[in-house]
């Protein structure tokens, strides 16, 4: 069995870790967009999530003998583990419910401002437990100044946030293409025109050139309403921050529900039993996690909510427009969650909860492939460079704040 033993290796699994979990959000973000069911795109997402337990189990889970205290993973299956195992099925269990809720809330509030909120509820609450859980073998001194970095950050980005949204509301007031109640007021279009591939020019053919709204525009986010699968306008935002917050508790407390289940401080185990190994633990995470979210978005499919359309397990089965891309989510998730955990259990899980600065990968795609913030404010760009700063300051922090378990 593989173990990351070396603070240097600890910290490389939780950087490639924030990359991962800072992508998939996106991923799941563009599907909604083009117009996808998020229970097909969810289901699909869900056979990779546990596929990626699998082989992170069979692979770094069974290289090599069994230490004394370590048994490999096939071995450990059938020993008498029960109590720390439904401690990891309980943190699967929370994580589904989480990235279930984060995926609605992506429409109402937004990929950038919904990965802050649930980061910094994730970090306050999450990592103070998991300090106190790791026997405080983290430096305080630097870990709690990290936190506040990270509640820096949140502020920042709340205030992103309301910019944006005056922002937009005020592209949204000029458009000839919106009624906010006080009448329309005439505006030109704004697009940007390409030629039409395989085709020779002829000045006298008028559809020569195509066209294609700009990001930022009132019209982009009105085409953008059209397309996707969440209708938010018109609808409060107080439904989107409610589903946020609750998906930040429950990111909040699925590790350190795993951080009991691999490390067993409170002792439920039978003496001479070992603790459950990493991947041991990830794979029961993982299965519980993969049922809740079968069960919760097959009963979405004939009972959906937030008013989007009714479907069936063959319409899903027949829906192959962009299941490539939910099973590519579902990898990076899995993967992600495998490496912070890894990282976590070598160098105290406080300090792998530096991948909750995944808002700032998150971000990032959000400039580069859905256009936010494009034709914003100054004030706006002012408040998300801030952000992003504060965000780079609070991973830096946390992750100088990790310390070695001696356990093994």
């Amino acid at each position: 069995m593989y173990l990351v033993e070396s603070r240097g290796g600890a910290i490389a699994c939780m950087l490639l870790a924030l990359f991962f979990l800072g992508t998939w959000p996106a991923i799941l973000t563009l599907l909604e967009r083009r117009g996808r069911l998020p229970q097909h795109t969810y289901l699909d997402y869900s056979i990779t999530n546990l596929l990626a337990a699998v082989l992170i189990a069979l692979t770094f889970g069974q290289i090599g003998h069994s230490k004394p205290g370590m048994p490999n993973f096939i071995t450990q299956l059938s020993q008498d583990n029960w109590p720390c195992v439904l401690f990891a099925m309980a943190g699967g269990i929370v994580l589904s419910l989480g990235n279930l809720s984060t995926q609605y809330a992506w429409a109402f509030v937004g990929l950038s401002v919904t990965e802050v909120i649930t980061a910094s509820i994730t970090v306050v609450i999450g990592t103070t437990l998991n300090y106190f859980l790791d026997n405080r073998i983290n430096k305080a001194e630097i870990l709690f100044p990290g936190v506040g970095c990270f509640l820096i950050a949140v502020c920042l980005g709340s205030a992103v946030h309301s910019s944006n949204a005056a922002d937009n509301k005020a592209k949204l007031d000029f458009s000839n293409s919106y009624n906010n109640g006080k009448g329309n007021v005439e505006a030109p279009l704004v697009k940007e025109t390409f030629p039409k591939k395989n085709e020779t020019k002829d000045v006298e053919d008028g559809d020569y050139y195509l066209e294609k709204t700009e990001f930022g525009t009132a019209d982009f986010l009105i085409e953008l309403e059209n397309k996707r699968a969440i209708k938010v306008f018109g609808k409060s935002i107080l439904i989107g921050l409610g589903i946020t917050l609750f998906a930040g508790v429950c990111f909040s407390l699925f590790s350190p529900a795993f951080n009991l289940a691999t490390n067993d401080q409170w002792h439920t185990m039978k003496e001479g039993v070992p603790h459950l190994v990493v991947y041991t633990a990830f794979f029961y995470f993982s299965i519980s996690c993969f049922i809740i979210a079968i069960i919760l978005n097959i009963t979405f499919l004939y009972h959906p909510v937030l008013n989007l359309p009714r479907s069936s397990l063959t319409a899903y089965l027949k829906d192959w427009n962009g299941r490539y891309w939910a099973f590519l989510a579902g990898l990076l998730c899995g993967f992600g969650n495998g490496l912070q955990f890894m990282g976590g259990q070598a160098a105290g899980y406080a300090a792998a909860d530096a991948v909750q600065a995944l808002p700032l990968v998150s971000t990032f795609w959000g400039i580069l492939v859905f256009g936010e913030y494009r034709r914003s404010s100054r004030k706006t760009y002012l408040l998300l460079g801030s952000m992003l700063f504060m965000f780079i300051v609070a991973v830096a922090v946390l992750m100088a704040s990790a310390g070695h378990r001696n356990t093994y």
